[in-house]
């Protein structure tokens, strides 16, 4: 069994409604919800947008290798309306993103996945609702505590 760090943010429609339908499927198809941050209201990060996000972090314990949790999270995206990925770096409006963490303590570095997540560090709306429920768990690249990182 694996613990996962998973961040999700929504900037249109019903963004409450939005994050919770992707917990439940979180629940249903990815595992055990352990614990979930609060709601963190956002600004958009990367693009131009008068839509802010709602953003949360939430642990998760699974079964699923990390590149199975992957697709079943882009699949959980499809289904609460997603319909398009970023492109090119563009970044644009969202019903949905779930963005995979971290996995437990791994380093993965593949043209699919990169875990942990190469900007979390850089981003304090995931920092933010993660410092919430995993302020002393230690990011095995940078080796400093989630807390440490938002306080940076």
């Amino acid at each position: 069994m694996a613990t996962v760090y998973l961040g999700l943010g929504s900037n249109l429609g019903d963004r409450r409604k939005n994050i919770a339908k992707a917990l439940t499927l979180i629940a249903e198809k990815v595992g055990d919800v352990i614990k979930v941050s609060g709601f963190h209201e956002t600004e958009p990060w990367g693009f131009h947008s008068t839509s802010y996000f709602l953003n949360v972090a939430a642990i998760v314990e699974t079964n699923l290798q990390p590149i199975n949790l992957l697709h079943i999270t882009q699949e959980i995206e499809k289904e609460t309306g997603r319909r398009e990925k970023s492109a090119n770096g563009a970044y644009k409006d969202r019903i949905i993103d779930i963005d995979i963490l971290f996995y437990d303590n791994q380093i993965i570095e593949s043209p699919d996945l990169t875990i942990p997540h190469p900007l979390l560090h850089k981003r304090a709306f995931v920092l933010q609702p993660l410092v919430e429920i995993a302020p002393d768990f230690v990011h095995p690249v940078l080796e400093r505590t989630v807390r440490e990182l938002f306080c940076s």
